[in-house]
């Protein structure tokens, strides 16, 4: 196997693949069944906030597939001299995969995550736009902590359902803490933590016009549409994560 064609950021891998060789690897993937692809997004917040926990930094370490989700990251690793990957953000890998595998015919896709309400719209509008793929499952965990014998049987709800897709769209770091902690019980051979996503393709919480996210101001429109839950991302996340580039990579200080 050849070796990973990442740079490295505040610790974590970010891969150099584009869009279309991202999802000829999960296509592949389940085509031959294993290795699976475990995808998941670096932003600053999830870089920021990864530095203070650990598990959740593993989790992104041990994902086979990081793509550089935010203009922040792309233009800090630049100014760090660290070489990732374009911007891919989780809506783009979601529609590029689903896309590809509706003109190859047929797959199994599984959402885990969110609401029932968010999972019925997201349902109907799966069998209306992709016709061709198998919806096999939908599942809505709770929304507090829950026991090891309640993931257990979510687990096993899943695989029985046998989804060559598994999409998990939770608040990170949550996601893929969860992924990490169950990927050799999972059977799926593509994984893919994806968060507000699911929100987006719901319509619950519509995404930025095109212009706005091809100007890379995307997260402006997520802090004026849904102020108390971005706020902290944008004002204390996101001046971290330039910080700790600064003082690591530039400056060569280690905090």
């Amino acid at each position: 196997m050849s070796a990973r064609d990442a740079g490295i950021l505040l610790d974590v891998p970010i891969d150099r693949k584009s869009l279309c060789a991202a999802t000829a690897e999960a296509v592949a993937a389940i085509e031959r069944r294993s290795p699976p692809v475990i995808f998941a997004c670096a932003n600053p917040h999830s870089l920021a906030s990864a530095q203070a926990d650990l598990t959740f930094k593993s989790a992104l370490r041990n994902a086979t597939l990081v793509v550089a989700d935010g203009i922040g990251v792309t233009i800090m690793a630049r100014l760090a001299g660290v070489k990732v990957g374009p911007r891919i953000t989780g809506t783009d890998y979601f529609f590029s995969l689903m896309n590809a595998l509706h003109e190859r015919g047929a797959a199994n896709v599984f959402f885990f995550g969110s609401s029932r309400t968010v999972l019925h719209l997201i349902s109907e509008k799966v069998q209306r736009e992709f016709p061709r793929l198998k919806l096999c499952g939908t599942l809505s965990p709770p929304f507090r902590t829950w026991s090891a014998e309640e993931d257990a049987a979510m687990v096993a709800s899943i695989n029985g359902a046998d989804p060559d897709v598994l999409w998990v769209g939770m608040t990170a770091p949550k996601q893929e803490k969860w992924v990490e902690a169950n990927r050799h019980h999972l059977s799926a051979p593509v994984i893919g933590s994806i968060g507000a996503v699911f929100d987006f393709y719901a319509g619950v919480n519509p995404r930025a016009p095109q212009w706005m996210c091809k100007l890379g101001i995307e997260w402006l429109y997520r802090l004026l549409s849904n102020p108390r839950r971005m706020w902290r991302r944008t004002f204390i996340s996101a001046p971290k994560f330039v910080a700790l580039v600064i003082w690591r990579h530039v400056l060569g200080i280690d905090t």
